[in-house]
């Protein structure tokens, strides 16, 4: 399906349904008319590609970026973001299900990519086949890949490229730093496995006591694969968090997810030396609507399920297609605003699975054609990824990840940016 005058439409093979909107529009409003639906969120990728230069540039010339595109690239999109990300000059991506990994080959994505929870057994074949990078995070996982690498009959079309996760302190996945060297020496002696990469997960990156205690678990596991004769060549520590509060070296690659989709982890301390960098990431992602009833309603007015919210006054009621359905929380609490025509205005009543209103009695000339922002910026107002945070009582990661796969995505270089 195309528009000579538009966006191209398209769909990943793997998501039956769902459609994205690619198109190189330098002005939101351009897209407005090819809109599936009357809501839509908008990806910049020249911000996501920026960011990924940002982000090397604090990791330093020695080490390599490892993009996070896991989660749908937190929401942002797998695919396209991956591009993004690539075209900025990261050196791999990272996904966290077999699933996430196949959709970037199926895509044409030939740069490499590692896998950071284990996988079936059954899909092993297939991975290696594709190139992708398997982790090693427990003895019995080690166990299982040098018992496939020797069997006769195994399928394995190319060696099998292996990282070893260290149990460090989040209590997550890893071998326990003593156990490490005795698993490195059997992984590195078995034809067919090449163990490339050692690293581990900070479960603290705004504590820099917390942060040095892993980073010396690490070293010691590293210090006792050496004695055992083998050489790993790449490690790595660092993600959004030890990267932009420097509580963790870079070494040879740094695994940032949220920093790059332009969002600092919540109440991360900044370094002084590192403010302006970190100051100079761009969110990419921004949510819109448009209205589909204004209604003016009496005093007494009950409105929404349950009718916990009523008019104190002649008031003007906005409706937009978005709900938790949608991934905008039925929990996001009192105060919720969201901006049009430049001003703010509060979401009233209980957010329904498609819909959810707002007061806009204060606000003047809001027409049916209303550009509303519930993430993003318009004007001189923002509503960012911290404040909706704050609002529905979570996490920065989980109001990204969050947002339905059923919005419409649209993708556009912001301008005077290349992507």
């Amino acid at each position: 399906m195309t528009d000579p005058a538009g966006p191209r439409i398209v769909g990943p093979p793997s998501r039956d349904g769902d459609h994205l909107l690619a198109i190189d529009a330098r002005d939101a409003a351009a897209i407005r008319p090819h809109v599936l639906r009357r809501a839509w969120i908008a990806v910049d990728t020249a911000a996501l590609a920026h960011n990924v230069r940002v982000l090397a540039g604090l990791a330093g010339p020695a080490a390599r970026v490892a993009a996070v595109v896991k989660a749908d690239a937190y929401g942002h999109g797998l695919v396209p973001a991956a591009r993004a990300f690539l075209a900025g000059g990261a050196a791999m991506l990272c996904v966290a299900t077999v699933d996430e990994a196949l959709e970037l080959r199926v895509a044409g994505i030939d740069a490499p990519v590692l896998l950071l929870y284990p996988a079936p057994r059954a899909a092993l074949p297939d991975l290696v086949a594709l190139g992708i990078t398997i982790p090693v995070s427990s003895e019995e996982g080690a166990r299982e890949l040098i018992d496939l690498a020797v069997r006769p009959g195994s399928g394995l079309v190319r060696p099998l490229t292996i990282h070893l996760e260290v149990e460090t302190g989040l209590t997550r996945m890893g071998v326990p730093a003593d156990r490490c060297a005795a698993v490195a020496a059997a992984l590195a002696a078995t034809p067919g496995i090449a163990l490339e990469g050692l690293w581990s997960h900070l479960s603290r990156p705004d504590d820099p006591l917390v942060s040095a205690a892993q980073a010396a678990a690490l070293e010691r596991a590293a210090t006792a694969i050496r004695s055992v004769g083998v050489e790993i060549p790449m490690r790595h520590l660092a993600a959004s968090g030890g990267l932009l509060a420097g509580t963790a070296a870079a070494h040879q690659l740094v695994r940032p997810g949220l920093a790059l989709y332009g969002v600092v982890p919540d109440d991360l301390p900044i370094p002084p030396e590192r403010a302006a960098a970190v100051a100079s990431l761009r969110p990419a992602m921004s949510l819109h609507a448009r209205p589909i009833r204004l209604l003016d309603v009496e005093p007494g007015v009950a409105v929404s399920y349950g009718g916990r919210w009523v008019a104190e006054r002649p008031s003007r009621i906005m409706t937009l297609p978005v709900g938790y359905g949608d991934g905008y929380a039925r929990g996001t609490g009192p105060g919720a605003e969201v901006i049009v025509a430049g001003r703010r205005a509060p979401i009233v009543g209980s957010i329904a699975m498609d819909a959810l209103m707002v007061d806009v009695t204060d606000v003047a000339g809001v027409g049916p054609d209303a550009d509303v922002v519930l993430l993003g910026s318009q004007g001189a107002e923002r509503i960012d990824a911290q404040e909706l945070a704050r609002w529905r009582t979570t996490i920065t990661w989980e109001v990204l990840t969050a947002m339905a796969m059923r919005i419409p995505r649209v993708y556009h270089a912001s301008a005077g940016a290349e992507p």
